[in-house]
C-alpha cells in the first residue's frame, strides 16, 4: 500500500521522538516509524527478574531546576511532555588509584562546586576564578552570536570575545593548562570526558565546558522513571496531537524523485510518501538504503571519512540488599588506575563509571534491593578486538567478574554474594538493537577536523539532500541524550519550513 503524509520520521530514538512531537504540535500530518515494539531506542529500560534496568542513561546535563530550568527541562515543557526530573547534588566522585592518586567528590551549584574543588585542591582558587570568567565570556559570546543570527562581526569576536575563541579552537587539556590548573586539577576537571567520547587532549574545550556548565548549574538531572519514562512522555505528545506511531515497522529503503529529492521510504512492504523525511538513523545506514546516484558525492566522502565514535560495555546488577546495607553511598563514581587522560583512553581497565540509581531514587528497585550500572568505554582498537562468536559468552562473564571485583576492591565493599540478577551488554548488543555501526553510542567521533565547531559552522551545507533531515546522537554535538532531543527539534523546524514552502504558505 501507499500512505501519504506531510512528514515521515524514521526511528523513535530521542531525536526522532522530539522531531515527531514538534511536527505534530505544528499541525503537520506525521507518522513515526519504529522497527521495535516500543519507543526510545537506547532511551529505554529492560526487565530481568524483578528488576527494571536503565539501558544507557547515567544522567542529563542542561536540566536545571524547576525554579531555573535548563535547556532540556524547557524543551520537554514546551512540547507539553509530562516528564519529571530529580537533581542529584553531587556531580560525581572520581577515584584514581596508585601513587599520586586521589578520591574527590564534586558538588553542583557554582559555589558548592568551587568549595568542593578547593577542598580537594587548595591551590586551585585563582584558576577557578579564571574558569568562571571564561564561562561568563562564553555565555556573552553565544548571546552576541544569537543576536547576529550566526553571523557575528569577526573583529568584535576577536577583540571582545577572544577568550571564547581560545576555548572554541583548542583542546580541553590545553585550555586548562592556559588557565593555570595543575595536572591533578586538570584530571579531576576532565572526569566527564568519557561522556563525550574523546580524550581531553583531543576534546574541544568549548564543547566540554558547555556540558560541564550544564551539570554545575543544576546538578545531574535524573528521570525517576528512567529514560523510558521520558520516551513514553514524548510518544504521548505525538499521539495526543494527532500523530501516528507505527511500531514493528522497519524502514528498508529511501525513495528518491528524479530530481534527487527524498519523497518517502519503504517499510514493511509498503510505501510511506511525504513532503519531508527526518531520519534518526545514522547516515551510513541511510546511504546503504538509498540509490547512491541520488546521494551527493561530497556527502558520501564525508561519511566515509568520519571516524566512528566509542561504544560501551554495560554491566547491570540487581542486588538483594539495599545500597545502605552494602555501604554504597555515591550515585556516580568514576574509577581509573592511571593518572594520564591519554592512558585512561587506551585500554581495558583504564576508566569506568558505576551508577547506583537508588542513591538518587530510593524506590528505583523493589524494597530491600538496589541496582548497579557499570559503564566501560570501548574504543575502536579496544578490548573487543579478539572477541569471536565462540568466546563471546566467556568474554562477557570474564569482563563482568573483572570489573565487579575491581569495584569491590576500590570501594571497599562486598557485592558478589548479593547479586540476584546480572546482564551484560556489549557494542555487539547495541549494534544489533539500534543498528549503529560497531554499536557506536554517539555516531561519529568529535575530534580534529570533524570537531564540534567545524560541524556547527557547516550546518546546512553538509548532508544537504533535498527533502531529508537528520537527527540523533550523530548530530553536531553528538554527546548523548540532551543534544539528541535538541537535534530532533531543529530537524523538525527545517522540515516545517520545507513543507510550508512547498505549500506556498
Amino acid at each position: 500500500m501507499i500512505y501519504e503524509y506531510d512528514a515521515v520520521v524514521v526511528g523513535a530514538g530521542n531525536g526522532g521522538l522530539t522531531a515527531a512531537a514538534t511536527l505534530c504540535r505544528e499541525g503537520i500530518r506525521t507518522v513515526l516509524l519504529e522497527k521495535h515494539n516500543l519507543p526510545g531506542g537506547v532511551a529505554s529500560s529492560f526487565v530481568r527478574g524483578r528488576f527494571e534496568f536503565e539501558a544507557s542513561l547515567h544522567e542529563l546535563c542542561g536540566v536545571g531546576t524547576a525554579d531555573s530550568p535548563g535547556s532540556v527541562r524547557k524543551l520537554f515543557s514546551k512540547l507539553g511532555a509530562d516528564a519529571d526530573f530529580i537533581n542529584e547534588k553531587n556531580l560525581f566522585r572520581t577515584i584514581v588509584t596508585g601513587q599520586d592518586g586521589y578520591d574527590v567528590t564534586l558538588e553542583s551549584g557554582w559555589d558548592a562546586f568551587r568549595a568542593s574543588f578547593v577542598r580537594a585542591c587548595p591551590g586551585a582558587g585563582k584558576s577557578l576564578d579564571r574558569l568562571e570568567k571564561l564561562f561568563r565570556k562564553t555565555d556573552e559570546a553565544l548571546r552576541y552570536n544569537d543576536k547576529k543570527k550566526g553571523r557575528p562581526n569577526k573583529l568584535v569576536m576577536m577583540m571582545k570575545y577572544g577568550k571564547f575563541l581560545i576555548s572554541a579552537s583548542h583542546p580541553l587539556d590545553d585550555v586548562l593548562r592556559y588557565l593555570g590548573f595543575s595536572l591533578r586539577e586538570r584530571l579531576i576537571l576532565e572526569t566527564y570526558w568519557s561522556y563525550l567520547g574523546v580524550p581531553a587532549y583531543e576534546l574541544n574545550a568549548f564543547h566540554y565546558f558547555e556540558m560541564l556548565k550544564g551539570y554545575i548549574d543544576g546538578g545531574a538531572g535524573i528521570p525517576p522513571h528512567k529514560s523510558y519514562g521520558l520516551s513514553l512522555s514524548l510518544a504521548d505528545v505525538i499521539l495526543k496531537n494527532g500523530g501516528e506511531i507505527r511500531y514493528n515497522t522497519e524502514v528498508t529503503g529511501f525513495i528518491y524523485g528524479e530530481d534527487g529529492r527524498v519523497t518517502g521510504v519503504y517499510a514493511g512492504g509498503d510505501e510511506y510518501r511525504a513532503k519531508h523525511v527526518i531520519s534518526n538513523v545514522i547516515p551510513n545506514n541511510v546511504f546503504e538504503m538509498s540509490d547512491l546516484k541520488h546521494v551527493p558525492r561530497k556527502d558520501r566522502k564525508l561519511v566515509n571519512a568520519r571516524k566512528l565514535g566509542i561504544s560501551f560495555i554495560c554491566i547491570y546488577l540487581g542486588l538483594d540488599r539495599t545500597a545502605e546495607e552494602l555501604g554504597i553511598k555515591d550515585y556516580s563514581v568514576f574509577i581509573a588506575h592511571r593518572q594520564s587522560s591519554r592512558g585512561q583512553a587506551d585500554a581495558d581497565m583504564g576508566m569506568y563509571v558505576v551508577n547506583c540509581l537508588n542513591v538518587a531514587v530510593p524506590e528505583a528497585t523493589p524494597e530491600g534491593t538496589c541496582s548497579l550500572f557499570f559503564t566501560v568505554p570501548v574504543f575502536s582498537n579496544g578490548m573487543m578486538k579478539n572477541v569471536t562468536p565462540e568466546n563471546y559468552a566467556a568474554f562477557k562473564s570474564e569482563t563482568a567478574r573483572k570489573y565487579i571485583e575491581d569495584y569491590e576492591k576500590t570501594l571497599g565493599v562486598s557485592i558478589k554474594d548479593s547479586i540476584e540478577e546480572i546482564s551484560v551488554s556489549t557494542p555487539a548488543t547495541f549494534a544489533r538493537y539500534f543498528g549503529a555501526p560497531n554499536g557506536t553510542a554517539y555516531g561519529y567521533e568529535l575530534s580534529g577536523w570533524d570537531g564540534v565547531m567545524a560541524r556547527t559552522l557547516s550546518l546546512g551545507s553538509e548532508l544537504d539532500i533535498k527533502g531529508l533531515s537528520f537527527c540523533g546522537g550523530h548530530s553536531a554535538s553528538g554527546d548523548g541524550f540532551g543534544v539528541s532531543y535538541e537535534s530532533g527539534v531543529k530537524a523538525a523546524e527545517k522540515a516545517i519550513a520545507d513543507i510550508r514552502g512547498e505549500r506556498g504558505e
